[in-house]
């Protein structure tokens, strides 16, 4: 390459670099990036937000878009992979130009991809990933609309606080990211903060078939309270093998999403009934909007939508209106509007604080709901719940 040449392809690039990570707005619209699981494990519930937040784009277009220009939604693939996760960032930054990013659904993929996003200084609201440590790094450019994990058994908290009196607990948990950061901020809650004994807390490898030596250990400790983070056929295979072994503690409990899923009930049959979880939201919460929404999704998609698809509905609710109140469509002016985001959505109220560790972390209200005659009901805080719980759980041989 002659000393001429080189000078023009390095300006050559200098433009391309300036333009895919400047031109936010095509002939299209406004690029808005969301990665999400869309194939392998997880891609069930990734297939939920995606239509999620495409439901909410084409209502938002059809009332006029982001200040008359439409919203041009580009979502990417994951596949649950990192890695993956880290590359499709980079392509939705520099290839496409978006200058808001969303989504994210697993924690181990959002810790990966999310140094992207800030390193190039492209803000990106977090739906579902609630790994702790997301919000506790201090990233300017990183906002999250769900609690962190830690938080997820504050109703929980309260109920076993002010309802039931319990002694001990048994905590079994995946041994992902998600379930060890989970079950070690609630085993720290119980004796700190609830006076309860953890007589064991055990891992166990996800997708696990047989859990009869487990559940055997745990029956020789006798606990009041069995809470478990499990995905929805773990948590599945755990009640239906708890009922077969005769496990009666006062109350059992889930402490993420394979508790709420309809395929729980439908895989766990009977023996999902009067189990409690953590939730964020039911389609019959007080929220305005809530109810609308999940007919909606039902009536489009003919499946219910779970709060994960509240999460990424409401998530796209959230960018829009800061996309409205940024004073440019730059990703640094975009950021600052979502840094006064002050809002209800179908989800609850949305404003980015920090407290503790946390910055930039949505303090959001949790819920503990109940499987209740085949229904998964709100059942705590006494404010919100839908029906009434049932406590303590009846012995199997009694139901």
């Amino acid at each position: 390459m002659t000393r001429a040449v080189q000078p023009l392809c390095i300006f050559l690039a200098l433009i391309f670099l300036v333009t895919t990570v400047v031109g936010h707005v095509s002939a299209e619209g406004i690029k808005v990036g969301v990665i999400l699981p869309l194939t392998g494990k997880l891609s069930k519930l990734g297939k939920i937000e995606q239509d999620s937040f495409l439901m909410a784009a084409d209502e938002i277009n059809k009332a006029g878009g982001i200040n008359g220009k439409k919203v041009d939604l580009i979502i990417e693939d994951t596949t649950g992979n990192p890695d993956v996760g880290r590359l499709v960032i980079e392509k939705l930054i520099s290839k496409d130009g978006v200058c808001v990013l969303g989504g994210a659904y697993s924690s181990s993929v959002a810790w990966a991809a999310l140094p992207v996003a800030q390193h190039r200084k492209v803000p990106f609201l977090v739906n579902t990933a609630s790994a702790d440590k997301i919000t506790e790094q201090g990233w300017g450019y990183i906002f999250r609309l769900n609690p962190p994990a830690s938080e997820y058994p504050r109703a929980l908290a309260s109920f076993l606080t002010k309802e039931v009196h319990i002694k001990t607990v048994a905590i079994l948990h995946e041994n992902t990211l998600f379930g060890q950061s989970g079950s070690r901020k609630f085993a720290r809650q119980c004796e700190k903060d609830l006076d309860l004994k953890v007589v064991i807390k055990e891992s166990y490898e996800r997708g696990t078939l047989d859990f009869e030596s487990l559940l055997l250990k745990v029956k020789t400790r006798k606990p009041d309270l069995i809470y478990m983070i499990s995905h929805v056929m773990d948590a599945s295979f755990l009640m239906q093998q708890a009922k077969e072994l005769n496990l009666n503690p006062k109350i059992f409990v889930g402490g993420s999403a394979g508790f709420t899923l309809p395929e729980f009930q439908g895989i766990a049959g009977d023996a999902s009934e009067y189990v409690f979880s953590g939730t964020l939201w039911t389609a019959s919460v007080i929220y305005p909007g809530a109810k609308d929404y999940y007919d909606k999704f039902v009536g489009k998609y003919d499946s219910p939508p779970e709060y994960h698809g509240a999460q990424a509905y409401a998530a796209m609710y959230v960018i829009a209106d800061a996309l409205k109140r940024a004073t440019s469509l730059t990703p640094k002016a975009v950021r600052d509007a979502l840094t006064e985001t002050d809002m209800m959505t179908i989800f609850g109220p949305v404003k980015f604080v920090s407290y503790g560790k946390k910055a930039q972390q949505n303090n959001f209200p949790t819920l503990l709901g109940q499987w209740v005659n085949g229904r998964f009901e709100a059942v705590w805080p006494r404010q919100l719940a839908t029906v009434k719980y049932v406590y303590p759980v009846p012995k199997w041989n009694e139901r």
